[in-house]
């Protein structure tokens, strides 16, 4: 097939575009930057773009002669707003919107959206109301048979490249004591790897339109219990200090005064709600989750002590 991949030069767009090379696609990757997609120019079947997605005239050309198109355009952060910022509005409502547009307009009947675990109306943040937001208006799109659509809800991705359990590594490097906001926020971790299997799978599937796939991991974990498993496989162990309520916030407020900052206010709201799959929930197309302390030693530990 021929597959528009929208923020497909990012972590999990990285893995998406070498699996669906794998199975044969042929990609069209646009992005603002190309140098920001060097390591996908070996691909032999992907195209990089230069493009600003956010164009509706470009969108619409970049979109032309494809037979599918798969956004996996998220943002953590953004500035204030209700129901959510502009900058959630932009990236997670008015794109997915846009991109329906364009399909409408050349043609193409199928669309795979990745959103977030428990995105809802009510979410306690602007990132998961926003994602709720695109959600609903691509649901509608396709109960009018005006896209076939498929959705998958991940909760965190992990993998040798991510923004999450690196980011911790990288703290409990350069600070004795970690004081930790949320401790007891719970996640279930997905491998990157899998959920790029998945919507690969999705791809090919007619069975996946009109599917919700929530993507988890095999195990369900504090968020003290990554940070404490980060430090042991790092030869970094720290004592790690939970936070009550109150500093967790001022801490997530602090945190919006530095550059790229790993958290933010409305990430502490997203933290009030389990990032976790309901009870025996599995990857679907029979894939089987890989188990967090299988693969994550391969970067995380001493180049001595990895695995091989």
């Amino acid at each position: 097939m021929n597959i528009l991949l929208i923020g497909g030069t990012g972590f999990l767009g990285s893995h998406l575009a070498h699996h669906l090379a794998a199975e044969g696609h042929r990609l069209t990757l646009p992005t603002r930057r190309r140098d920001h997609a060097k390591h996908l120019l070996v691909l032999p079947t992907a195209t990089v773009v230069q493009a600003n997605v956010h164009d509706e005239g470009q969108l619409e050309t970049l979109m032309a002669g494809h037979d599918a198109v798969i956004n996996l355009v998220g943002i953590l952060h953004s500035r204030s707003g209700q129901p959510y910022g502009s900058d959630f509005a932009r990236a997670h409502v008015e794109l997915p919107k846009k991109i329906l547009a364009a399909c409408n307009r050349v043609g193409v009947k199928r669309l795979l959206h990745v959103s977030a675990l428990q995105a809802s109306a009510d979410a306690p943040s602007g990132y998961l109301r926003s994602k709720a937001a695109g959600e609903a208006l691509l649901r509608a799109a396709h109960d009018k048979n005006e896209i076939a659509l498929t959705l998958f809800r991940p909760s965190v991705i992990f993998g040798p490249d991510d923004a999450f359990l690196n980011v911790f590594a990288k703290l409990l490097r350069i600070f004795p004591v970690m004081p930790l906001a949320c401790a007891e926020a719970r996640f279930q971790p997905v491998f990157v790897r899998d959920v790029a299997a998945v919507i690969t799978d999705s791809v090919a599937s007619e069975a996946s339109i009109g599917q919700t796939y929530a993507l988890c991991g095999p195990q369900i974990y504090s968020l003290r219990q990554l940070v404490e498993y980060v430090g042991s496989v790092t030869g970094h162990r720290r004592l790690v200090i939970g936070l009550p309520d109150a500093l967790s916030y001022l801490q997530a407020y602090a945190m919006e005064f530095v550059p790229n900052g790993p958290m933010s206010r409305d990430n502490y709201h997203s933290m009030q709600v389990d990032s976790v799959c309901e009870q025996n929930c599995t990857l679907p197309f029979g894939r089987t989750a890989t188990a967090l302390e299988t693969i994550a030693p391969l970067w995380l530990a001493p180049p001595a002590a990895r695995r091989t």
